[in-house]
Formats: C-alpha cells, structure tokens, sequence
C-alpha cells in the first residue's frame, strides 16, 4: 500500500478520486476546504504555500496526483502564479522529500483553444504539441509541463506524467451536430465523463515506476459529435486544415487528439463515455 497525495481534493475529480483511492492506499488529500467523507488524511491548506506544505513533513509521500489549480477564464497573472509558479513550489518540494511518482492534471487547453481563430498545427493533435494560446491559461498549463521538463532534468529518477484531460463532468450534455466556431470550438468535440478521468488518475497513480517524463492526451478515443469528425473541422475550417485521417473509414469519428501514446502508457480507454457515443454514432 502507497501514500497518495492528491491536491484539489474537494473539486469535482478529486473527491471522487480519493473515495475510489482510499480502498488500495493511504490517501493524503490536500486543499483549501474540506473534502467530503472519511478514510483518508485531510490536510488544509494551499499547495503554493511552502509553510501550508511543511504539514506534510510527517507524511511518506510516495506519489502525487496535482488536480488543484485555477482553470479556464483565469487572468494570465493568477494562472502564472498558481499553476507554475506554485506548482514548481509544490514539486520541489515533494521532490526533495522523497515522491518519486508525479501525475498532473495538464488540459487540452494546452494548445490554445480558448480562440476560434485557433488552428490547429497538425490532425489529430498529437501530445506535445506546442501551445499556441494567448489568454493565459492554456499558457499556464503549458508552462507548467515546461516546470516538469525542467525538474525531470534536475532528478533524472522522477516518475512525471502530465496527462492533458479533456473537458470533463457528471452531468453529461448530450453531444450535438455540426457546431459553430467559437470559444474552445475544438474542446466542444472533447469530452469525458467524470468516472472515466477518476480511473485515468487511477490509472496513472498505481503503474510501475517508470523514471522519466511523459505527456499524454487524456481524452476519448471518440470524438463528442453526432457528425463525423471530418464533416465538423470542414464545416469550420474548410480547407484550411488536412482532415485526410479523418476521411478513413476507421477514423470517422475519431478524436482530434492522438490518443495512441495514452493507450500505450496506461492501456486506457473512456469505456464510459463511448458507451454513450456509440449508439449515436451508428444511428441507433
């Protein structure tokens, strides 16, 4: 049995993580307010906080999993200071005290999905693909990949995994058909329901130890559409982008993101979610 620590533990994924956590390992669940139930640590506090940390100096943390953050709609100030300023606090410190294991929860917005004039660089959006965002949280997002990039660096034995998670919730609204362009026009195709990203984190948190840094795309195999994917980036971009993939009959509604590198790392798929998209997918 691991120590988990998990940041962001009364949000939406968090409190549900630590539930499912908590049956295989002992969970530490770190955040401003109290998550609900029992069965795990609770320990108030802000992760970018060094004296809010040093509650933790008692604990052997064996991983992390860093939910906590400001999101979406966030001033470039405020998402530079939480999401990388106080991620490298919250890392180093971890780091220095023995937490080999690191999972983050980047986003899709990564790339910069926050404009509708926004175009893709390739199709399907592959895992590090570079951020192209200027509205700032997508940029703090990806600079906190940068933050692990450089801490991997320093302590080449580090387990760091930055899973870039689709838009995510529990009560699922019901895919649409051809969609106009507009603000994260593209994470309107990406979707997955909440106990698919738990068992993501899940997922991530009890693999081998594998030293090193990787990101992943953390989204659906499927794309969040009743149309086909080609027939939707057509409809936006006309030919603006190469949607050949797209037009194989394998890939007619695939994601817009690379999922291969996820399947790789974690054999994961959002069983969940493609439950409710099949049946739409076929016409039934």
């Amino acid at each position: 049995m691991s120590t988990v620590l998990v940041t962001g533990a009364s949000g939406l994924i968090g409190n549900r993580l630590i539930h499912q956590l908590k049956e295989r390992h002992t969970v530490i669940a770190m955040s401003r307010h109290c998550p609900k139930g029992e069965g795990f640590t609770v320990v108030r506090g802000d992760f970018t906080n060094r004296e809010d940390l040093s509650q933790l100096d008692e604990h052997k943390i064996d991983a992390v999993v860093h939910l906590a953050a400001v999101t979406g709609g966030c001033i470039e100030c405020e998402g530079i200071l939480v999401n990388v300023e106080g991620t490298r606090v919250l890392l180093q410190y971890l780091a220095s005290h023995g937490c080999k294991k690191m999972v983050l929860a980047s986003s899709i917005a990564a790339i910069g999905l926050q404009r509708a004039d926004m175009v893709p660089q390739r199709l399907p959006i592959g895992d590090e693909d570079g951020c192209q965002d200027r509205d700032g949280y997508g940029f703090s997002k990806y600079l906190m990949e940068e933050v692990t990039r450089y801490l991997c660096r320093q302590k080449p034995d580090l387990d760091i995994l930055n899973i870039r998670l689709a838009s995510t919730g529990e009560d699922t609204p019901m895919p649409k058909g051809l969609c106009s362009r507009g603000p994260w026009c593209l994470a309107g195709l990406t979707y997955m329901v909440l106990d698919d990203a738990v068992d993501l984190f899940i997922l991530a948190v009890e693999t081998p130890l594998k030293p090193g840094l990787r990101i992943v795309n953390g989204v659906c195999t499927h794309a969040w559409s009743k149309v086909p994917t080609a027939e939707q980036l057509r409809h936006w971009w006309g030919n603006q982008v190469d949607i050949s993939y797209f037009e194989k009959p394998e890939n007619r509604y695939a994601a817009i993101f690379d999922t291969a590198r996820l399947k790789q790392e974690l054999r994961f798929e959002a069983t969940r979610t493609l439950a409710i998209l099949t049946p739409l997918q076929i016409g039934v």
